[in-house]
C-alpha cells in the first residue's frame, strides 16, 4: 500500500507543480525542478502514509482473527 501511496501522491504533486508552472507562465527548467522536488517529497509522504495504513489495516486483522480464534476454542472447550 506504500508503493500506491507514493505512486498516486508523487505524480498528483508533480502534475499540479507543472499545471501551475504552465498558468503562471513559469520557465521551464525552473518549473520541472519544482516539479520533481514536489514528486520526491509527497512521494516519501505517501509511502511513510501507506505504510502505516497498511500496518494499521493488518494489525486490526489480526487482532479480529485472534478474537474469533479465542472465541471459537472457548465454545469447543464448552
Amino acid at each position: 500500500m506504500g508503493r500506491a501511496y507514493a505512486g498516486v501522491l508523487g505524480y498528483l504533486a508533480a502534475a499540479l507543480t507543472l499545471a501551475r508552472g504552465f498558468m503562471a507562465s513559469g520557465g521551464v527548467e525552473s518549473t520541472m525542478m519544482n516539479a520533481i522536488v514536489a514528486l520526491v517529497i509527497f512521494a516519501m509522504i505517501g509511502f511513510v502514509l501507506g505504510s502505516v495504513a497498511q500496518e494499521t489495516v493488518d494489525q486490526s486483522v489480526r487482532q479480529r482473527l485472534e478474537e474469533n480464534l479465542e472465541a471459537s476454542q472457548s465454545t469447543e472447550a464448552t
